[in-house]
């Protein structure tokens, strides 16, 4: 599946990034996330964040997204807590543009693989 995903279009990739919902965004208040997305972010607590944690959170999905282009993808299985994608999200911001497609691309193999191997009970 990563090998198709490598092998397409830079327009095909970036349409793949584009399609995830932010962390804690706008989909997930208004509970529109996939029940994979709503289950993985609940485990985190990204559901039940304190007014703080939300603005930090926000925050940080609005400079990801406006500096590159598409949000900020986070295997959430690979993390223990929400301080640890917070810290990853704000790592990741001082990242050139060239190198956030390419790990954009890995966390959604991350993703994948992880629900394939829930799904087929191998977790």
């Amino acid at each position: 599946m990563m090998s198709a995903v490598g092998q397409a279009s830079d327009e095909e990739q970036l349409a793949l990034v584009r399609a995830h919902p932010e962390l804690a965004g706008a989909q997930a208040i208004d509970r529109r996330l996939t029940k994979n997305s709503s289950r993985e972010q609940a485990r985190l607590g990204l559901n039940s964040l304190s007014s703080a944690e939300f603005r930090s959170m926000s925050e940080l999905n609005g400079r990801y997204r406006e500096k590159f282009g598409f949000p900020c993808i986070i295997a959430l299985r690979l993390h223990e807590s929400r301080a640890s994608v917070m810290t990853e999200m704000a790592r990741r911001l001082a990242n050139e543009p060239a190198k956030e497609l390419p790990n954009a691309l890995e966390q959604i193999g991350h993703i994948a693989r992880g629900r394939l191997a829930n799904l087929f009970g191998e977790e």
